[in-house]
This record gives structure tokens, C-alpha cells and sequence, in this order.
């Protein structure tokens, strides 16, 4: 039969026969059970989150999770604040804080045209490119076109912003953003208000609920600082009334004495606003300014989550030859008029020097409507911060002639009365 093993000592005895026990501890109380934890009490609010988005970095794009239910946020101008479409709970936008950046036109474009050339024969991102992303909350396939930089899934309604052109080398980052401030109710109520006005437009087209697309975008503007001082020639004309003729051939005629006029004016502009996006109607896209440029905020991406968004299609430089400079030259030339006084001028020369000449790449915030209409598309554009409507619409044949028919038939009826009773 096999020994068994030795008991165990009892427990605070030495395991091996003899051993004392060790001492207890200093003032060491025998219990039964632990003393409870105590209450630490509620955890503070951690705040808001440097950076909410979810950024997905195999398809260099990012989304908004609601930290309450994991639904999707999005920027919401009424209360100007973090949405969730599923529970409906808000937070606040994370700013960065500061001014908007400036930038030098001159040294930043001199800059950019290097990198363009060190980046000349690689592989890099074009602004113009189709890229197809994978959605990360449905997984269905879509895809940015063209200058898009943020779209809605078309599958589930996620939105998506895409993240390799703000951050291409080659390419200028956003520096502010003029957040929405309408909403999409009062933009549908300005559009209804508008069509409605447009008393010869066609019937077929005032159906635009299902004729047209109705959505939120941020179009790409740089604006510009410049001060400049212009150094004229020209001519200042002063008009006189001389007596001509004899008899019944007598008259008064207006002449003009012409005088040289020469001298030097300094302008200073700031926040000049230059579209930089290509297939709108450029004319109408100019007609929404005023914008409040006051309330710019540096930029951050949590604005334009749940909108559309563009890039530039033209570069800063770009922008400047073929918009703002030629601004700037008719609000110049309208100042040396002033300068030159009397009722006419003649304008010779203008030689312009430019001593400050900065700009910041800003998005700002437009309701986009486009209708269809007999193959042919009408925008109408919304100001999304004074809901300012700018737009063209087509014309009804039909109700341009019974209007004209209904005038000539007046016409008609109040000649004949008036010889009837006239005589």
C-alpha cells in the first residue's frame, strides 16, 4: 500500500514541521470579508474628441461615428452641430481654433510649380481622376468623379469624404471653410418662393421635385488680400453749353474741354472671393455675393460631412489671372476716374504695382438645384449663409403668346371704345 503524503499544515503555519509561523502584521485585524471600494464617483466628461472621424486608410477616406448609438453624424446648419440621422443626439464641431491661414500668391505658387516638377514622371494623385472607394459601412462600390471630395454612398446614404487630394503634395490644402447656415427647409422654401415668381416659366418645369436634383455642395473659392498702388494718364473732360445758329436755326449745344490729368491711388482689397470650380454658370455662381468672409473658420472636415465638396479646378495663380485680377482692374480703373474728376475721362495707362498679395483656399456653401428640362439643365444656386437666389429657368412659348395675344386683344378693345365713345 502506498504512503500517503503528509497533511498540509494549517493555514499561518510554516510548512515544514517545526518552522514557527511568521509574526502578523502591525496592528493586523482578522475579517471576513474586504472592506468595500469607495465610490469614486461620476468620471468626468473626457470632452469632444480631437479628431471624431474614423479615418479608413486603405481607401483614404473618412466617416463620423455617433458615439452615442454609432450611427452616422453629419454637420447640420441649423443647429450648427454634429447630427446623428439615427438617434438624433448632437455634438459639437471640433475647431481648430486661430485665424484662417494666408499665404503668399507669388512664393506659394513658386513653390507648388517645384513640387510639380520634382513630383513630373510619378505616380500621383490628379484632382481629375475617377477613383472607386469600397464604402465601410455597407461595403457597396462607388465612386468620386471628377473635383468631388465628398459624395453620400448611394447605397446607404453614408457620407464619405475622400482624403488623398486635400493632402497631395501637389495639390493646396483647404485653409478655411464658410459653414452652411441655411438649412435644407428654408432653402426649399426660397427655391418655391423663386420658381413661383417666374410667371413665364413652363409648368413642366415649376415640377421640379421630380424633375431635378436638390442637394448641398461646397464649391472651392480663394480669396485675396491685395494692396496696390496704380500710377495713371488720361484726360478729364468738362462739359459747357455754347449758343449755335441765328434765328430759327438758334440752339444750345453741350461741348466738352478736355485737360490732361495724371496721378497715383492706392487700393487695398481683402477677401476677394474667385470661384475656382469650372461647369457652373460662372455669372449667376458671382450674383450669390455678397459672402459673410467674416465668419470663415479654419477648416476642418467635420463642416462638410453630409454635404458635397469639390477641390479646385484651377490653381490659385490660375484663379487670380483669369478672375480676380481682372476685378481688380475694373474697381482700379473706377477709382482713377473718381480721382479725375469732372463729368468725362479718358483713361490712357494704368500702371499697377502690387505690394501685398496674399490668398486663402476656402470652401463655401451653396444649395445646388438642377432640372432638366427638355434635354437641356437649369441651375439655380442658393446662398447657404443669406439664402440669396441666383438662377436661369426656361421660357413657355405658350404663355409668352397668350400674354402677347391677351395684350394685343386689349389693345384692340381700348381702340375701339375709345372711337366709339370718342366720337
Amino acid at each position: 500500500m502506498t504512503d500517503q503524503p503528509p497533511p498540509l499544515p494549517p493555514q499561518g503555519q510554516g510548512t515544514t514541521p517545526g518552522t514557527p509561523a511568521p509574526p502578523p502584521l502591525p496592528d493586523h485585524q482578522s475579517m471576513d470579508t474586504p472592506p468595500p471600494l469607495p465610490d469614486p464617483g461620476p468620471m468626468p466628461d473626457p470632452g469632444p474628441l480631437l479628431d471624431p472621424a474614423v479615418l479608413h486608410e486603405t481607401e483614404r477616406t473618412r466617416t463620423y461615428p455617433c458615439r452615442a448609438c454609432g450611427g452616422l453624424l453629419v454637420f447640420d446648419p441649423d443647429s450648427a452641430q454634429m447630427l446623428c440621422v439615427s438617434c438624433g443626439s448632437t455634438q459639437p464641431v471640433v475647431e481648430v481654433g486661430g485665424a484662417v491661414p494666408r499665404h503668399d500668391l507669388r512664393r506659394t505658387m513658386g513653390a507648388l510649380e517645384q513640387a510639380r516638377r520634382e513630383a513630373d514622371g510619378q505616380r500621383m494623385v490628379s484632382a481629375t481622376s475617377e477613383k472607386e472607394i469600397v464604402c465601410q459601412s455597407c461595403g457597396g462600390h462607388t465612386s468620386f468623379t471628377g473635383t468631388l471630395t465628398a459624395i453620400r454612398c448611394p447605397y446607404c446614404n453614408t457620407p464619405i469624404q475622400r482624403d488623398d487630394l486635400q493632402d497631395a503634395p501637389v495639390r493646396l490644402p483647404v485653409d478655411g471653410v464658410l459653414p452652411f447656415v441655411v438649412g435644407e427647409k428654408v432653402a426649399r422654401e426660397a427655391i418655391e418662393k423663386w420658381i413661383n415668381s417666374r410667371w413665364f416659366a413652363p409648368n413642366e418645369f415649376k415640377k421640379y421635385r421630380t424633375l431635378g436634383s436638390f442637394t448641398s455642395i461646397y464649391l472651392t473659392y480663394f480669396a485675396y488680400d491685395a494692396d496696390t498702388t496704380s500710377r495713371y494718364t488720361g484726360q478729364r473732360g468738362d462739359h459747357y453749353t455754347v449758343t449755335v445758329g441765328h434765328g430759327d436755326n438758334r440752339r444750345t449745344e453741350t461741348r466738352t474741354r478736355w485737360r490732361p490729368a495724371a496721378g497715383t491711388i492706392g487700393s487695398q482689397f481683402r477677401d476677394l472671393p474667385a470661384l475656382a470650380n469650372t461647369g457652373l454658370d460662372q455669372e449667376k455662381v458671382s450674383a450669390l455675393e455678397p459672402w459673410p468672409t467674416r465668419n470663415t473658420k479654419p477648416y476642418t472636415p467635420e463642416y462638410v460631412s453630409g454635404h458635397l465638396s469639390r477641390t479646385y479646378d484651377a490653381d490659385a495663380g490660375q484663379v487670380f489671372s483669369s478672375v480676380a485680377k481682372p476685378r481688380i482692374d475694373s474697381t482700379i480703373e473706377s477709382q482713377v476716374r473718381r480721382d479725375i474728376g469732372g463729368d468725362v475721362q479718358r483713361v490712357s495707362s494704368v500702371d499697377t504695382t502690387f505690394h501685398l498679395l496674399n490668398f486663402a483656399h476656402v470652401l463655401m456653401p451653396v444649395w445646388l438645384l438642377t432640372v432638366t428640362y427638355q434635354q437641356k439643365p437649369y441651375q439655380v444656386f442658393i446662398n447657404g449663409t443669406t439664402a440669396e437666389v441666383q438662377g436661369h429657368r426656361p421660357f413657355s412659348a405658350v404663355k409668352i403668346t397668350l400674354a402677347v395675344g391677351s395684350a394685343i386683344l386689349l389693345l384692340v378693345v381700348a381702340l375701339v371704345l375709345f372711337n366709339y365713345f370718342g366720337d
